[in-house]
């Protein structure tokens, strides 16, 4: 069985969500639905690796977010996922002027590098916000203006889509492996 080790990059502000996301789901399959504890990862022991086996094949699946001790500008990914906090819209406008120019920047002699969207706290939306609630069809659009191969959200608290978040990250991760890549057929699916 063919073995392969794949860099994902998370980025996106502080605080919206990417250290929660990569702990809870490093706790196992077992803990990813419902309100178990979680234990934060340090942001010193990246790269987070995930083992994952499939019919095709075995995967290394590694890690690395924006606060990695490593500058993530040196890195080579074969994924990238720009992340937003749900609950906060300057999070949202910052994924569009900042992170998708720092993806394009950074990566810009690689345009088969595969670029996903995933709104994290999915669980703080709110109906209440006095900026205006982020609804999934709003975040969707502006991944597809962002030219993003898919959008995605859960909740890392309660475990809401947290499954199928990590699934579809794991057929993109494993798709990137093969001679056509991870990318979508030029639009952006709602997983």
């Amino acid at each position: 069985m063919e073995s392969h080790t794949i860099t994902i990059l998370l980025l996106g502000d502080d605080k919206c969500g990417k250290s929660t996301f990569l702990s809870r789901i490093s706790q196992g399959r077992q803990n990813v639905a419902g309100q178990a504890p979680i234990t934060l990862l340090r942001d010193i022991d990246q790269p987070f690796v995930f083992e994952v086996r499939s019919r095709k094949g075995q995967y290394r699946f590694e890690f690395y977010d924006t606060s990695s001790p490593e500058s993530w500008r040196l890195l080579q990914p074969h994924m990238v996922i720009i992340c937003y906090d749900i609950s906060q819209r300057l999070s949202l406008i910052n994924m569009q002027r900042v992170w998708i120019k720092e993806f394009r920047t950074q990566f810009a002699s690689n345009d088969t590098l595969p670029l996903l969207v995933l709104g994290l706290k999915r669980d703080l939306r709110s109906e209440t916000d006095p900026n205006g609630i982020i609804y999934p069809q709003e975040a969707y659009r502006i991944s597809q203006e962002m030219r993003a191969d898919k959008y995605m959200e859960c909740s890392a608290v309660t475990g809401e889509l947290l499954g199928e978040t990590f699934e579809d990250i794991c057929t993109t991760a494993v798709q990137t492996t093969t001679p056509n890549g991870g990318q979508s057929d030029g639009m952006c699916r709602l997983m």
